[in-house]
């Protein structure tokens, strides 16, 4: 069975590529467009291609049963055509609500035998305050009370993983969360025990968080605030399905935040 990863050297569909070698996956192929500088791992064929641009998938699909397919909404129906026509007979994509809703009705109107994986927010998105603790060994933040179950990427991975392997997994939609709720004034204080020292959080207005964010995110920005605006009082509940699929616990951020401590001195 072949198996292509689109978008093997993003942030998850790498780690797909290395949880499917950890389940003992053969048939591995990488799409990515930049072969030359990929890097992934020996046994793994890695071929050109890029989801944004459906032209340049014919030959990866080549005979391709199972896809990974990244997030890329304006152009995934055109590139879930191509899967078809080539013969995909599976798809997880990682999709959800809001604003990746489109992806996920995209591989649903392709007729290709689906999984969708809707994460919450990932623990990687609180690297952000990195440059903040370090330059200034503090965090400002609008929100320190709003509360979530955020969820390491490598249970995303190993999640994708299992669906592309398993029976069972075709037809639904799961909802992923971290294992725990934690006000992102406790998501910092992980940070600070991973560092061995204290980290304070101080809390500024709405608008001047929008402000900070801009130059980073553009028109998001204001997305971002107002919606962890909306997680206080009425925090995120983590949703069990990580530790359904994969028989283990979900990653904690306090493990997450030991793992990637380099990331914040």
């Amino acid at each position: 069975m072949t198996i292509l990863v689109t978008g093997a050297t993003g942030g998850i569909g790498r780690l797909v590529v290395d949880a499917l070698i950890r389940r003992g996956a053969t048939g591995i192929r990488a799409l990515t467009v930049n072969p030359e500088r990929a890097q992934l791992p020996p046994g793994v064929e890695v071929a050109r291609g890029y989801v944004g641009k459906p032209e340049t998938l014919s030959a990866a699909l080549e005979g391709v049963e199972r896809m990974y397919l990244a997030p890329v909404p304006e152009t995934a129906a055109q590139a879930l055509e191509v899967a078809r026509t080539a013969g995909v007979s599976r798809v997880v994509d990682l999709s959800g609500g809001g604003h990746w809703q489109e992806m996920a009705d995209a591989v649903e109107a392709s007729g290709i035998p689906w999984t969708h994986l809707g994460p919450g927010e990932f623990m990687w998105n609180f690297a952000m305050w990195a440059d903040e603790i370090r330059a200034d060994g503090e965090v400002r933040d609008p929100h320190p009370e709003a509360a979530n179950a955020p969820i390491d990427e490598i249970d995303i991975a190993d999640v994708a993983a299992a669906a592309l392997l398993e029976d069972g997994h075709v037809g639904k939609y799961y909802d992923m969360t971290g294992p725990e709720t934690l006000t992102r004034a406790q998501m910092l204080s992980h940070i600070a025990a991973a560092l061995g020292r204290d980290i304070p959080m101080v809390k500024i207005s709405r608008e001047e968080a929008i402000e900070r964010l801009r130059p980073g995110m553009g028109e998001f920005a204001e997305w971002f605030v107002d919606t962890h605006g909306e997680l206080v009082g009425n925090p995120q509940q983590p949703s069990g399905v990580v530790e359904e699929i994969l028989g283990r616990p979900g990653t904690t951020f306090a493990a997450w935040a030991r793992r990637n401590v380099a990331q914040f001195r």
